[in-house]
């Protein structure tokens, strides 16, 4: 796994065995669970008490808890710049 920290332009190797991060946007966190091979590719997003769950093919939002629209849309924003490296980050995880 790795970590991209977009915002400073700095990628770093790192590894936690539930759920790895795999982007930092700002104040967002990109991050997989590791259980959850089963089901489509998809990407969870964190900041402070909010979550939401986005399908990375195509992207859709899942699932949203405590964003607001504009946020949600900023979001979306950035996992379309970086879906090809959330995918193939989803695929080396659970290969």
């Amino acid at each position: 796994m790795f970590l991209l920290n977009s915002k400073q332009g700095i990628i770093r190797s790192f590894i936690t065995e539930f759920m790895p991060t795999i982007l930092i946007v700002g104040r967002y966190r990109f991050s997989f669970f590791s259980n959850e091979n089963s089901e489509p590719p998809h990407i969870h997003v964190k900041a402070e008490n909010d979550q939401a769950k986005f399908w990375l093919n195509p992207i859709e939002l899942a699932s949203n808890y405590g964003f607001k629209a504009y946020e949600l849309n900023e979001i979306e924003k950035i996992v379309q710049e970086h879906r090809e490296e959330l995918i193939e980050a989803w695929y080396e995880h659970f290969s």
